[in-house]
């Protein structure tokens, strides 16, 4: 037997269970992944909550919770090709990743070689956030010369984006973050009522560019700025954002994303900040945090 935290129902963190399961184990084309770290992400508390939401993505109760995640291969089943018993290894696995064993299907492109030098704990924190960063940024074709407004620059998603950005950044977020905000390389400028005439005064010059990973307030300020809409994605405000502009998300990331950004953790030009780690009899504290939305960087399961 082995741990995983399930939930039965629909809810609030008081829904999610720390349970003893069967092992699982692999099958053919297929590996078990022991567990070390997964990192959370605003779609899994979204998915545990609300039915709606779940039945986009197939998920039903009762079911597993978290999705990305970072380990060690244990078991390989026949016809797996790339992958060997010992292996380190990052990626996801919807609805299954707070748990001590995972099996993963590589070939579905959900599971990659953890280079050397990287965490398991920052490895757990890369798939959907990192890719999710990188599609954002892509979709609005992002030069040296710009200045591009980040819409929730401390979030999850925020801190790779920032730092991906390779321009000048300003960033929203609340007052408390700015310091943070600061040491990743962005200008910190606060959210709310006037925001447009404050991020004028920050850039005279003009922002070029712009994407918004929390709600749509990015979007109508950059709008009302002058920025075209094919230079302005988001990635939480529908399928159809308002002005027209880009909605994107990780599944539209470049094939390349993730090599990149491990290239650029390894080389020291990228960090991930990891607000706070958990262990995994904590599920529910964590998850409480990550839903608070004022977390500076990534929350981490520890198993």
């Amino acid at each position: 037997m082995s741990r995983a935290v399930v939930h039965e129902s629909f809810g609030g963190p008081e829904v999610l269970e720390l349970r003893e399961v069967p092992d699982p184990h692999a099958g053919p084309r297929e590996v078990r992944v022991r567990v070390a770290a997964a990192g959370l992400n605003p779609m899994d508390w979204m998915l545990s909550s609300s039915p709606e939401v779940a039945h986009m993505f197939g998920h039903t109760v009762p079911a597993g919770f978290g999705y990305d995640l970072a380990g060690v291969v244990d078991e390989a089943g026949e016809g797996v090709e790339g992958f060997a018993v010992g292996d380190r290894v990052y990626g996801g696995a919807l609805g299954m990743a707070v748990a001590d064993y995972v099996v993963v299907k590589p070939e579905a492109g959900q599971l990659s070689h953890t280079p050397a030098g990287i965490s398991d704990e920052v490895a757990s924190t890369l798939l959907i956030a990192g890719r999710t960063a990188d599609a954002a940024l892509s979709a609005i074709g992002l030069r040296a010369g710009d200045t591009v407004l980040i819409g929730g620059a401390g979030g999850g998603v925020g801190v790779f984006a920032v730092q991906l950005a390779g321009a000048t950044v300003i960033g929203t977020g609340s007052e408390g973050t700015f310091g943070f905000l600061r040491e990743l390389g962005a200008e910190p400028v606060a959210y709310g009522a006037g925001l447009a005439d404050r991020v004028r005064a920050l850039a005279p010059g003009g922002v070029t560019a712009a994407t918004s990973l929390v709600g749509t307030e990015t979007v109508e300020v950059a709008l009302a700025l002058g920025v075209p809409p094919e230079r302005i994605s988001a990635i939480a405000a529908g399928p159809n954002p308002p002005g027209g502009v880009r909605a994107t998300g990780g599944r539209d990331a470049p094939p390349d994303a993730l090599d990149r950004i491990t290239d650029a953790i390894t080389a020291g030009k990228l960090t991930v900040p990891i607000a706070a780690t958990f262990p995994i009899e904590q599920i529910r504290d964590a998850v409480t945090l990550q839903r608070d939305g004022h977390v500076h960087g990534k929350v981490v399961i520890t198993l």
